[in-house]
């Protein structure tokens, strides 16, 4: 599977932004697909995860609310539409796939064989 980030771009505190990450390989509608984040000097971050088959979704607690995950297997494509952005959202963000059917592992790194390039974020105060 390869994957495409896009849709970042700069925006000001309270503002909306939409990324969508564009999948080519078979089955995507197998892989559950979530979004990382990694701001400066910090380690990478879960952000959202979307189930393959039941679209089942978790969030991180700083975006629940905010931020919302969907994905259109059709176009094999995954977005995350973000809300109220706050200048602590401000990151590169990645998305990755996974096979894992292990639910506890989906906002680990380590559950994630497919990485997007990332796209960044960043949010004006």
């Amino acid at each position: 599977v390869q994957l495409q980030a896009s849709g970042g771009g700069l925006v000001q505190t309270g503002g909306s932004l939409r990324l969508s990450c564009g999948a080519s390989g078979e089955a995507f509608n197998t892989y559950t697909m979530t979004w990382f984040r990694q701001a400066p000097e910090k380690e990478r971050e879960f952000v959202a995860y979307i189930r393959g088959g039941s679209s089942h979704t978790g969030y991180a607690e700083s975006v629940k609310g905010r931020f919302t995950i969907s994905r259109d297997n059709v176009k094999r494509t995954v977005y995350l539409q973000m809300n109220s952005l706050k200048p602590e959202d401000t990151a590169v963000y990645y998305c990755a796939a996974s096979r894992t059917a292990i639910l506890s592992s989906l906002r680990s790194t380590t559950a994630y064989a497919y990485w997007g390039q990332g796209t960044l974020v960043t949010v004006s105060s």
